[in-house]
């Protein structure tokens, strides 16, 4: 009997496996996850604060939730060492499991920078729900913490940290906040209002070592500055997992090399999410993942579908200074035009043609994203 496996229950392989069953009530449908197999959003884990959502109040179904919904199997708790997509199976704690089709939505894993000084191994990262209940549990009490990174999730974790009366100290090698995303001047009116709300940025430099000063932490960083705190939390990024599919003869670059099918560099071997490099574009945001899963769920149900990417605006969760960005395509030729008002700035980019190709908008501007996205062309399709 036919069997579609999906690797990973995060956002894009739970998604995958609901929209097929739109279409298909029937066929084996089995998901390997390696922790507990919950689903939840993940982005809510950077403004639960203020959403005053604790980690059991974040997770909206358990695995065995999602077993009855899915009329599936999940297996929580699960390695998987090796795929053979050759002989159609893969190897899940030490035993094989064949499959018709398989789906890597195998996600990303945070960077860690080469930290000096006893107390390197505390630094903490936030990529999951137990994450980030270790991050809450250490959190409790606490008054002071340093974020390591001032792109999407440390300026997100910096306001919801803030908005709890946490003193927030934040670290970057940028020169500015959102330093990918934003041109100058969006970005200074996004860094003069969170620090108006009392975070602290430290632009220009990097964390070089992270020690006990008991009851303190001190974190020195490049420029001499020596900063104490209770914590220290790296948001500097995240790398798509690829180590898996690369043993397994994949192709893989930024992430596993897919076409716009989600087809892999094997046959019958799918990527999508953050460990996927789609036609060329590695986007780890919540609208391409759901792009990405209803065209695949065509695709397992029996027909092809090349994945469309329309303008798809990011909303930054900085609640303090409202902030959408939609990037430009990468290596398109253009420049930024930014108008600044009392109230928030709005910077288009056209290309080289006069084309709208993107925009930020901060504060006030973010009225402006609907209609701004209408004029937008499509990404991919």
């Amino acid at each position: 009997m036919s069997a579609i496996v999906i690797i990973g229950t995060g956002l894009a392989g739970y998604t995958t496996a609901r929209e097929f069953r739109k279409l298909d009530p029937a066929t084996p449908l089995h998901l390997i996850s390696r922790d507990a197999g919950s689903f939840y959003s993940k982005p809510i884990l950077s403004n639960a604060l203020a959403l005053k959502k604790t980690p059991a109040q974040i997770a909206l179904n358990t695995a065995a939730d999602m077993e009855r919904q899915l009329a599936a199997t999940v297996s929580p708790h699960s390695s998987v060492s090796a795929i053979d997509p050759a002989a159609h199976h893969i190897t899940v704690n030490g035993e094989a499991i064949a499959y018709t089709k398989l789906v890597l939505a195998v996600g990303a894993d945070p960077i860690r920078l080469p930290l000096a000084g006893n107390a390197a191994e505390s630094v903490l990262s936030v990529n999951d729900l137990s994450d980030y209940q270790r991050f809450r549990d250490v959190l409790d009490g606490k008054q002071r913490i340093v974020i390591l990174g001032a792109g999407l999730i440390g300026c997100e974790f910096a306001n919801d940290l803030r908005s709890a009366g946490i003193d927030v100290d934040v670290i970057d090698p940028a020169a500015q906040p959102l330093g990918r995303l934003l041109p100058p001047q969006a970005a200074g009116f996004l860094r003069a209002t969170l620090e108006a709300a009392g975070v602290r940025f430290h632009f220009g430099t990097t964390a070089q070592s992270v020690a006990s000063a008991a009851p303190a932490i001190a974190a020195a960083l490049a420029d001499g500055t020596t900063i104490e705190t209770d914590l220290v939390l790296s948001a500097i990024g995240l790398r798509p997992r690829i180590d898996l599919a690369r043993a397994s003869g994949l192709t893989v670059n930024r992430g596993i090399v897919t076409d716009a099918f989600l087809q892999s560099s094997a046959k019958d071997v799918y990527a999508l999410g953050d460990c996927a490099e789609v036609a060329g574009f590695n986007l780890p945001f919540v609208m391409p993942i759901m792009q990405a899963a209803r065209a695949l769920a065509k695709t397992l149900h029996g027909t092809p579908t090349p994945v469309v990417y329309p303008a798809m605006p990011v909303v930054v969760k900085t609640p303090t200074c409202p902030t959408v960005v939609c990037p430009p395509p990468p290596g398109v030729d253009g420049q930024w035009e930014e108008s600044v008002a009392a109230d928030g700035v709005r910077a288009l980019f056209h290309d080289s043609a006069g084309t709208l190709r993107g925009f930020a908008l901060v504060g006030a501007a973010t009225k402006d994203k609907q209609s701004l996205t209408k004029d937008i062309p499509p990404l991919l399709g």
